[in-house]
């Protein structure tokens, strides 16, 4: 079973060229580790730069890259010039993020003309091993014909 088809045949290049301008991606120290149609996989390196004061990963960091998983996830599905926005999302926190690192890997539910239902499911890395550790849902808007707001 394959998925949906992406609208623009680049989709990928233009996924990576939209998060290596993404400040807040580069502050966090997240990289962009696998896009293909309708999926997008972050990876975010833990440190005391990303931790609450319990020493886990920070919520905030958690929900930064399960977002931009979910908005990357969409934009592979839209057209060469539509861009994505959030404009709603709900993270539900499982477990402490405790690892070497952190996964979000986010993939299109629904894609719809305007609207698109994205998941991320958030995972922590330690020895080796997964542990589910955030569930997120978004809804994301496809944006044409603004200014600003084409990637």
């Amino acid at each position: 079973m394959s998925g949906p088809a992406p609208k623009n045949p680049d989709y990928a290049t233009r996924v990576q060229a939209s998060f290596a301008r993404q400040g807040l991606m580069t502050t966090l120290g997240a990289s962009l580790i696998r896009v293909s149609p309708g999926q997008v996989e972050i990876s975010l390196p833990t440190s005391a730069a990303v931790s609450q004061q319990h020493g886990f990963v920070h919520a905030g960091a958690l929900a930064s890259i399960a977002d931009s998983a979910a908005g990357y996830a969409a934009l592979t599905l839209m057209p060469p010039d539509a861009g994505v926005l959030t404009t709603e999302f709900k993270i539900n926190l499982l477990a402490p993020g405790i690892g070497e690192r952190i996964v979000a890997r986010g993939k299109v539910v629904k894609a719809g003309r305007t609207l698109t239902l994205a998941q991320t499911d958030v995972f922590a890395i330690h020895e080796g091993q997964e542990k589910h550790i955030a569930l997120l849902t978004a809804t994301l808007m496809t944006v044409q014909g603004r200014g600003g707001v084409s990637d």
